[in-house]
């Protein structure tokens, strides 16, 4: 499975967000220290969910890695745009 799935999967099973966009940007960063050539090492997430709603955003953000879990050691940058 694509680490985009993954991604998307356990977002939706942890937030059941009504809005949920996950891009590969992977081959913006070709050549970076980061590009592990896997085509799958940076990644931006655009996620809305009511879970989310009056917690701060070091708190969203946790939440986010959390659900994650293990993904966070395989993905070499996230980015994260995380709203209520």
């Amino acid at each position: 499975m694509r680490i985009s799935d993954e991604i998307e999967q356990r977002l939706n099973t942890a937030f059941s967000p009504r809005e949920l966009v996950v891009e590969n940007e992977s081959h913006r960063h070709a050549g970076h220290a980061g590009d592990d050539g896997s085509g799958e090492s940076h990644f931006n997430v655009r996620i809305r969910a009511e879970s989310f709603a009056g917690m701060t955003r070091v708190a969203q953000h946790r939440a986010v890695h959390k659900a994650l879990g293990d993904l966070n050691t395989r993905v070499h940058a996230l980015a994260l745009d995380i709203g209520a």
